[in-house]
């Protein structure tokens, strides 16, 4: 769904050979369904990438199917941990790693064996605005995005001479299938959210997925190690300015509401 559904569907559009590791059956199949309708090739596997059986088992399955393993987009997150160092368990801070941070590492582990095999390749790994500024109450999120953005980095330096391109997307905020009901019954809220943003709208996940896409196509073979904000110009503002902006936007807008 939402970033790796869009990101799946376009990369087939592109002519990839896509598998969706997804834990949850019923949205992949879906993909994967579309996928097919387009003339498309994908296939689902079933799996939880917080763990290491279920990254290595998503490798092999792609180089069992297709031969070959070009592409990785690292695009898994564990949820909503909302809380800080206080308040979060040390299973909520764990699982959240796991799926968000450590699948990545595993990802590199049993996939650049291959890519080498392959000639090169590029790995996506999907960072956030929150990797590169931070807000209360969302330590494992602001922590694991920004460790992408590093892992990303060290990665680069580290497999560039296997031809091997490594870069991060920071998104900004994108609606979803997830999120989309609750903007649907709060349209104030989402225009409120919109001003927020230079370009006047928030992201959709095509805006994502285009931005994997070409960072995993020949025009961006001299990009690596970069953490590629996709934000509709959200983290570029001085937030004083903005903050005088939201304020005048609400007064003139009384019913807006706040998530």
């Amino acid at each position: 769904m939402g970033i790796g559904g869009a990101t799946a569907r376009r990369l087939a559009a592109d002519g990839a050979r896509v598998l969706i590791a997804d834990i949850e059956d019923p949205a992949a199949a879906t993909n994967v369904a579309t996928i097919r309708a387009a003339n498309g090739t994908a296939e689902a596997l079933h799996v939880d990438v917080g763990t290491q059986d279920g990254v290595r088992e998503m490798v092999e399955r792609a180089v069992e199917l297709w031969g070959r393993l070009d592409i990785v987009v690292n695009n898994a997150y564990a949820g909503t941990l909302r809380g800080d160092a206080v308040k979060l368990s040390e299973d909520d801070w764990d699982r959240g790693m796991d799926v968000g941070l450590k699948a990545m590492f595993r990802s590199a582990k049993y996939a650049v064996p291959h890519m080498r095999q392959a000639g090169g390749g590029s790995m996506v790994n999907l960072s956030s605005v929150h990797g590169l500024l931070v807000a209360p109450g969302w330590l494992v999120y602001e922590t694991l995005k920004t460790a992408v953005i590093g892992l990303t980095r060290q990665m680069a330096a580290e497999y560039g001479p296997d031809g091997i391109r490594v870069n991060a997307v920071c998104p900004g905020h994108i609606v979803t299938e997830r999120n989309q009901p609750m903007w649907d019954a709060h349209p104030d809220g989402l225009r409120f959210f919109e001003q927020q943003y230079p370009v006047r709208r928030t992201g959709k996940p095509i805006d994502i997925a285009n931005a994997i896409a070409f960072l995993c196509s020949e025009e961006a073979s001299f990009i690596t190690g970069q953490a590629l904000a996709v934000d509709g110009g959200l983290s570029l503002q001085l937030q004083e300015d903005l903050g005088v902006h939201l304020g005048h936007y609400v007064q003139q807008h009384p019913e807006t509401w706040l998530p």
